[in-house]
């Protein structure tokens, strides 16, 4: 039975893209081909990372979000807010200013997600010591690794902690409080504002449970533009939020580089920036590094901070939240036992754990071992004939990628410009033929005669 596809929140918008290959090239999976001269991405190799719309220069690539007037379905509105948002502020704007601003947006509830980072922590540790065979223990933190792992390093699947992230025990902690408040399921609304594509997808297509505990996702972009702009017009009626918040330093910096891995004890390592992280899981996969504890990996340049739905110069925001965290430091303990959270961290420790992660490698030439022997054996003779300089022209970013893509039924060596002029040269094939497989590549516009003496 065929796998489901990954749901995937960024889409490409045909009418804008003009198959210009910047996105094609960046992708870490090889997720993106031009087809007719538009990106075309497979939905079964995106990890959601969002390197094509960093990298897109016409802005073609974009985030979809849920409708935000949704959230008026529900009695109860709840906004779980990442830690990270906070940073994208300026200094003269407070706490206070912006949770009354999501107030009047229409939300019931704010509630920042990484007040149960020591949950989590308490059961990390546990988890690490009851499964210490398992060794390296990969976090779960990051969607957009879940699934570079799950479809690039399909062996490593079984060191990823199975235990949820922080903005799941979030929702799971405040939709009990709702509950236990007397408030029905379907009266609740948890919404949550996201720095980036991988946690949408996440919701939507959650790994390792049946279904999410949220609601709905407001891109982070539109909730900083709702917010700024209200308080720059005063627009707030008065201060509704009264801070009585639990955070502490540790649970600030949680969303930025070295938050989780400063935590645990062994060897540890921090590695953010989707590439850097996938040369260390190369390294591990093929036993190159040894002797690690823990890994924390994130997608994103300098973690969240470097979110692509965030709007403030990345580190920017890290200096922000590192003077909120010192600040917190100074005026509040660490660990306050009269937090909220501490009569339901029993209720949230019984639930934190996630079903296994399943591996769904793209790299899998056939489920047959025989025929994908043989058919590795065809990408290598292929892989002689072609040039080897992965110009892209083919519509495909490498050599590699199109001799697979001819292997698997999805394109033909003739798209390969080298071979084509090859083939003309010998008669194999006529300029016209040649002229009509490039139109198929790269979209009939992109050749419509132009007078060069226009220009």
């Amino acid at each position: 039975m065929e796998k489901a596809h990954f749901y995937h929140a960024l889409k490409v918008v045909e009418k804008v893209c003009i198959g210009c290959t910047h996105c094609m090239n960046v992708c870490p999976t090889s997720a993106i081909r031009v087809k007719n001269g538009i990106a075309d991405i497979n939905k079964n190799a995106c990890v959601d990372c969002g390197e094509c719309l960093n990298a897109c220069p016409v802005n073609a690539i974009i985030v979809e979000q849920d409708d935000f007037s949704q959230i008026f379905h529900f009695k109860q509105r709840v906004a779980l807010l990442p830690t990270v948002l906070l940073g994208q502020f300026p200094d003269d704007i407070s706490e206070k200013q912006i949770y009354s601003v999501i107030l009047d947006l229409g939300f019931t509830h704010v509630y920042e997600v990484d007040e149960t980072v020591d949950v989590l922590t308490e059961a990390t540790k546990t988890y690490m010591k009851k499964n210490h065979q398992d060794r390296p223990f990969i976090s779960s933190f990051c969607p957009a690794i879940v699934r570079l792992i799950q479809v690039k390093f399909p062996a490593l699947v079984e060191h990823i902690i199975h235990l949820k992230p922080v903005i799941d025990i979030s929702a799971l902690f405040y939709r009990e409080k709702l509950r236990n408040e007397g408030f029905l399921d379907d009266e609740i609304g948890i919404f949550y504002v996201t720095p980036c594509a991988a946690k949408i997808a996440a919701v939507k297509s959650p790994v390792g449970e049946d279904n999410s505990f949220i609601d709905g996702v407001i891109n982070m972009d539109f909730i900083y533009n709702k917010v700024l702009l209200s308080i720059k017009q005063n627009k707030t009626v008065g201060i509704k939020y009264e801070i009585d918040k639990h955070m502490s330093r540790r649970s600030i910096g949680w969303t930025l580089t070295n938050g989780e891995a400063s935590q645990y004890s062994g060897r540890c390592l921090a590695i953010d920036e989707i590439h850097n992280v996938i040369e260390v899981l190369e390294k591990l996969e093929n036993e190159e590094i040894r002797d690690i504890d823990f890994l924390e990996l994130r997608a994103c340049d300098h973690s969240c901070a470097g979110g692509v739905l965030t709007t403030e110069n990345r580190f920017l925001a890290i200096e922000r939240l590192r003077k909120r965290g010192d600040w917190y430091h100074r005026n509040k303990p660490i660990i306050l036992e009269e937090k909220e959270i501490e009569e339901y961290r029993p209720y949230l420790l019984e639930n934190i754990s996630i079903k296994s992660i399943e591996p769904r490698s793209i790299l899998s030439l056939d489920t047959d071992m025989m025929e994908a022997m043989k058919k590795m054996e065809k990408i290598n003779r292929i892989l002689k004939v072609l040039p080897g300089i992965d110009c892209g022209a083919c519509g495909a970013p490498r050599c590699q990628a199109l001799a697979e893509d001819v292997v698997q039924g999805k394109a033909k060596m003739t798209q390969c410009v080298f071979l084509q002029k090859m083939l003309t040269k010998e008669g194999l094939i006529t300029p016209q033929e040649s002229f009509d497989i490039s139109e198929n590549t790269w979209g009939i516009k992109r050749f419509e005669k132009k007078n060069i003496n226009d220009h």
